[in-house]
């Protein structure tokens, strides 16, 4: 049987892992819609990625460029750059990282997130990394509290029927057995847009990842497919799109 990279199996809950999820978005106005799809996500400590038995490769990759201002050597360069950018400096602690795996030469990562632990263990911060169908990257620095959860001003342009307004109410307890992840966008006057996360653990082993990669097969380009075809059909029911502000280019992920 073939696992990922390391010699030594680490203990649950730790990464490697895989988690068979649904993703699950309601949006409350003008038009009620929900948007349910299922897929699988990655959790990875970026200080040890996965190498898969070469056979398996394209079936799992985890570049820099895909991250960040993509100019970086390693994703957790990227990532402690960024950190540094607002005074923080994990002294080598532990990244876990959840995120879509580059499939068969294709990624897409709506939402990518780390939880950052300082050089004694505890949780330093969160941090949330957004992309958007247009090719643009911003990144949020969460303080999170017990529960993690925190709450963030919106300022990245997402989907086009919503402006850049409100906050988010983002609630990303550390995975365990179980990974519960929920985003609340808040506006004025408006009813809150919700994203839900829901996902069991899996072990990673040539099996469980032949068997999810059967089960949804180009899954990133997938889940990148049918946000635009619900974009389509909310446009068709009559949504109003809302003018996009100037490009941010993956290099002014902030």
């Amino acid at each position: 049987m073939v696992t990922a990279l390391s010699a030594r199996r680490p203990a649950r809950p730790g990464p490697p892992a895989l988690y068979p999820c649904t993703i699950t978005h309601v949006r409350r106005a003008p038009k009620r819609y929900v948007l349910r799809h299922r897929t699988y996500l990655w959790l990875v400590d970026l200080d040890h990625l996965p190498v898969l038995a070469r056979p398996l490769r394209p079936l799992a990759r985890f570049r820099a460029r895909d991250h960040f201002t993509g100019r970086a050597p390693s994703i957790r360069a990227a990532l402690d750059g960024f950190l540094a950018e607002h005074g923080i400096d994990l002294r080598g602690g532990r990244v876990l990282m959840v995120a879509h795996a580059r499939v068969l030469g294709h990624v897409f990562n709506p939402l990518t997130l780390y939880w950052c632990h300082g050089h004694d263990g505890g949780l330093r911060c969160v941090v949330a990394e957004v992309h958007n169908t247009y090719g643009e990257r911003h990144a949020y620095l969460l303080h999170t509290d017990a529960a993690g959860s925190a709450t963030v001003v919106k300022n990245f342009y997402v989907s086009p029927f919503h402006p850049v307004d409100g906050h988010y109410e983002m609630r990303l307890p550390p995975p365990g057995q179980r990974l519960r992840l929920s985003v609340t966008l808040q506006r004025p006057d408006s009813p809150p847009f919700t994203a839900l996360v829901h996902g069991t653990r899996r072990d990673v082993t040539a099996t469980a990842l032949l068997r999810l990669s059967l089960r949804y097969p180009w899954s990133t380009l997938i889940v990148s497919a049918a946000i635009r075809f619900h974009g389509i059909r909310l446009f068709l029911r009559g949504l109003p799109v809302q003018p996009r502000p100037g490009r941010r280019t993956s290099e002014s992920a902030s």
